[in-house]
C-alpha cells in the first residue's frame, strides 16, 4: 500500500485493470472525503451525499474499463458524482444545510466566531444562487480544480467556466451584501 500512496490515479486504475480489483479501495480512499465535500455543496444534505458518493464509486468501478487513462481519473470521477448530484437534485430531493467546516484550534474564541460567521454567510449565499454559477465556484475555490477540470466536470468549454466563475463571483457579491 505504502508504494501506491506515490503513484497517479491513472496507474493504479491499470492495476485495477489487470492485477488486483482489491486495489480500487486506494482510489475510495483518496477521493471519499473530496467527492463527500463536493456534493454536499451540491445536494446540501448529509445522509444523501454519502449516497451519492457510494453510487458514484460503484459506477466507477463498473464502468471502469471505459475510462481513458490518458485523460485525468480526477476529472472523470467528479464528472460521475456531478451526474449523480444532478439526477437526485432532478428528484426533488431537497436536504439540510451544509456541516460547518472545522476551524484550527489555535484561534481564540472572538475569531473563531468570526469565521464561523464568515463561512456561514458564505454558504448561505452560495446556496442562493443557481447551480450553474454554484457549481464552478465550487469546484473552483472549494475543490481547488483548474478551469480545464472544470470544463472536464462540467462539459462545458473553458471559456464557459470562466464566464461562469466570473458571474458566480458577481452574484455572489451581491447577496452577500444583501445579507449584511
Amino acid at each position: 500500500m505504502k508504494k501506491l500512496s506515490g503513484q497517479k490515479d491513472e496507474e493504479i486504475i491499470k492495476i485495477v485493470r489487470t492485477k488486483n480489483k482489491d486495489m480500487y479501495s486506494v482510489i475510495i480512499k483518496r477521493y471519499e472525503d473530496k467527492l463527500l465535500r463536493y456534493v454536499s455543496y451540491l445536494v446540501r444534505d448529509g445522509d444523501k451525499s454519502a449516497d451519492i458518493v457510494q453510487d458514484t464509486f460503484i459506477k466507477a468501478y463498473v464502468n471502469i474499463n471505459g475510462f481513458n487513462t490518458k485523460k485525468k481519473f480526477s476529472s472523470w470521477i467528479y464528472r460521475i458524482a456531478h451526474n449523480e448530484a444532478m439526477n437526485a437534485l432532478k428528484k426533488g430531493k431537497r436536504i439540510l444545510p451544509l456541516k460547518d467546516i472545522d476551524i484550527d484550534d489555535g484561534t481564540n474564541l472572538e475569531d473563531e466566531y468570526i469565521v464561523k460567521e464568515l463561512q456561514s454567510n458564505a454558504h448561505e449565499c452560495l446556496n442562493k444562487m443557481q447551480v450553474i454559477y454554484k457549481e464552478p465556484l465550487t469546484l473552483y475555490y472549494l475543490e481547488e480544480k483548474s478551469y480545464e477540470e472544470i470544463s472536464d466536470i462540467l462539459r462545458i468549454p473553458v471559456g464557459t467556466v470562466g464566464a461562469r466563475i466570473s458571474r458566480g463571483k458577481t452574484i455572489m457579491r451581491k447577496l452577500c451584501k444583501v445579507k449584511k
